[in-house]
């Protein structure tokens, strides 16, 4: 026996064991439900299974949830997504400028617009310029900081919330202002 393992490194025994305490778990979960259907009590050793799978599982569970959040944070703050929402608008420019021109006609304060001579061009050409202003803004370098300011807040916010409950803390309300606040400096992550 010790000569099968051991070839194996200490990571591979590890979720070899893992895996074994998983099965041996799911095992002890179905014996016990079918024990429990046929109206007797759950023996001592698969309730003590269960048990210890159940905090096998706590213990695994929160730092798999950290590392889980860091990947998503690290590919949310990466992206631009100005430029995407950009490059779909010009993709869908006609038919977001008839959607503009449509929601104008139906405006109840622009209705008088369609008393106008030429009302149809002066519709057409305000939702050009409106999708064209829109365009620039998206386009613009401020707008992309906007969203990544955006995106680092929550974020942290998130973390800080996980965090909290990991320690069995009552979550405090925060919002932006409170990050940036020089006085409070979000901790650093314990991952």
């Amino acid at each position: 026996m010790t000569d099968a393992i051991g070839h194996l490194s200490t990571t591979r025994l590890v979720l070899l064991t893992i895996v074994g305490l998983i099965v041996l778990a799911i095992v002890a979960a179905f014996v016990g439900r079918a024990l429990v259907r046929r109206g007797l009590r759950e023996p001592f050793i698969v309730r003590l299974i269960n048990r210890a799978s159940e905090n096998v599982i706590d213990s695994i569970r929160r730092p798999i949830t950290i590392a889980v959040l860091d990947e998503v944070a690290e590919v949310l703050q990466s992206g631009h997504y100005t430029r995407n929402i950009a490059a779909a608008l010009q993709e869908n420019h006609e038919e977001i400028k008839r959607m503009f021109a449509e929601k104008i006609k139906q405006d109840p304060t622009a209705r008088h617009i369609g008393l106008l001579p030429f009302h149809d061009r002066i519709i057409n050409e305000a939702s050009e310029t409106t999708l064209r202003v829109l365009l620039e803004v998206l386009s613009d370098p401020r707008t992309d900081e906007l969203v990544s300011d955006l995106l680092r807040d929550n974020i942290t916010q998130i973390r800080m919330a996980v965090r909290a409950r990991q320690d069995g803390l009552p979550e405090a309300p925060l919002t932006a202002a409170t990050y940036r606040d020089p006085g409070m400096v979000p901790p650093a992550p314990p991952w």
